[in-house]
């Protein structure tokens, strides 16, 4: 079954400031943000970029719950608490939306370096690490929910079931 963002959460959307989409920009309708078909309880925009799902009583798709599971496990050390950033790496949230689906999974595989007068940053690959690419998706699902304000931040309060199917292939991702 598909949910779309309710009327509160697009409220949510346009009062929400530091995401790098300005206000007029974010819609409900957004091909970035909105779901046009849901596969096995992961859901997708126009496009097959994997995307988040809000319910009405705020539960969240079980990807986003995951993906801010993993976030927290892995990712928050330098990109600080719920993708916010940090003084050490950029906030998070707003990639999800700003970069290109394909150029995020690019840097979060191989890393990226960027080294200049004004800048010094290293991400380093975490293409190895199954704990990062076994939940990749879940991970991007969960800084674009953030990042574009339909959850705040913290641990989302609702989340879907997790299914038969996100179990087996966890299960096969991870070498169960």
């Amino acid at each position: 079954m598909k949910f779309h963002l309710t009327l509160l959460a697009t409220a949510a959307l346009l009062a929400q400031t530091g995401t790098g989409l300005a206000a007029d920009d974010v819609s409900m309708d957004d091909p970035n943000i909105a779901v046009d078909y849901e596969e096995d309880g992961r859901y997708f925009t126009e496009d097959g970029v994997p995307t988040f799902n809000v319910a009405e009583d705020g539960t969240v798709d079980w990807p986003t719950f995951s993906g801010f599971r993993r976030y927290h496990a892995e990712c928050h050390v330098c990109h600080g608490p719920d993708g916010e950033g940090s003084t050490y790496a950029p906030a998070l949230k707003n990639s999800a939306l700003d970069m290109d689906y394909y150029d995020f999974v690019d840097v979060v595989v191989n890393g990226r370096k960027k080294v200049g007068a004004s800048e010094n940053s290293v991400m380093p690959a975490f293409g190895t690490n199954p704990n990062v690419m076994c939940y990749l998706d879940d991970i991007y699902t969960y800084l674009k929910a953030h990042g574009s304000g339909a959850i705040g931040r913290g641990r989302p309060a609702q989340k879907e079931a997790k299914s038969d199917v996100f179990a087996e292939n966890e299960d096969a991702c991870m070498g169960s």
